[in-house]
């Protein structure tokens, strides 16, 4: 396979808000180099096991520009021991951990069953609210139940919905909710139009930009190994969806994350 194309700097520095550095098969310094010279400066490589947890803690506390979310990721709840959940709080007290994720609902997969996974996202909530940190949400044909779970426990300050895959509408009941939208690398792809159609309805102050590397590498390396610095792809197709100039759009999306995961 030929290495993927690396994406022209950008004009304005922006940021990779969901990541998963562990499962990225080269050294996290050469990774952030990569994402550095794409003008990517900053990534949130997110936890989905207590130990891939601890690993995007300890990342985010040795190496500049990382920052971590925390979580028990909905499809591995039915079979993690509840007690794990105090050290998840643990670990979301922590500086440079900016928020409590990636937790929700997968109604695509059966691997845990419905009614686990929203204790579980529950459970999550009440985390993310005493820590006082951003919830980043996975949502898989779930968006009904996702948002009145949220509704019902009362959301925290900052809720982002990663990898967002819900249509103009759902864009627009997120952004009068308050909630943020990450895209990533699909809404490059030919057949997303609705998903474009839900990031023109999106306000810019509602958008940040991801990769959810290694998945979901965005046009014109799709197929290919995706990484931080491919999220530049994503902000170029992102900007000409909303007719806005790039780094005006890179400019949003850096305020929305500093808003949304605190103080960088």
């Amino acid at each position: 396979m030929t290495p993927p194309v690396p994406p022209a700097p950008l004009p304005s520095p922006a940021l990779d808000s969901h990541t998963h550095l562990d499962m990225i098969d080269e050294p996290v310094p050469d990774v952030m180099a990569a994402a550095r010279a794409a003008g990517i400066a900053r990534v949130v490589t997110v936890g989905t096991s207590l130990v891939t947890s601890r690993w995007s803690a300890r990342q985010a506390a040795e190496h500049h520009g990382v920052y971590a979310a925390v979580a028990i990721h909905p499809n591995v709840t039915g079979t993690a021991p509840e007690d794990v959940l105090a050290e998840i709080e643990e670990l979301a007290r922590q500086p440079k951990v900016v928020a409590v994720g990636e937790t929700g609902l997968d109604y695509y997969r059966d691997n845990s069953p419905p009614d686990v996974q929203r204790r579980w996202f529950r459970e999550h909530i009440r985390i993310a609210k005493r820590a006082g940190k951003a919830l980043m949400i996975h949502d898989r044909q779930a968006h009904a139940d996702v948002l009145a779970i949220l509704e019902e426990e009362g959301p925290p300050l900052a809720v982002i919905f990663h990898c967002f895959s819900g249509d103009a509408a759902m864009a627009k009941r997120c952004a009068e909710a308050g909630y943020v939208m990450s895209f990533a690398g699909n809404v490059t792809f030919g057949n997303a139009g609705p998903l474009r159609d839900a990031a023109a309805a999106a306000p810019p102050e509602a958008i940040l930009a991801e990769t959810d590397a290694p998945f979901l590498t965005p046009v014109p390396n799709r197929g290919k190994p995706n990484s931080p610095a491919m999220a530049a792809y994503t902000l170029r197709c992102l900007a000409e969806v909303k007719g806005m100039d790039l780094a005006e759009l890179c400019d949003a999306v850096t305020a929305t994350a500093a808003r949304t995961f605190g103080p960088w």
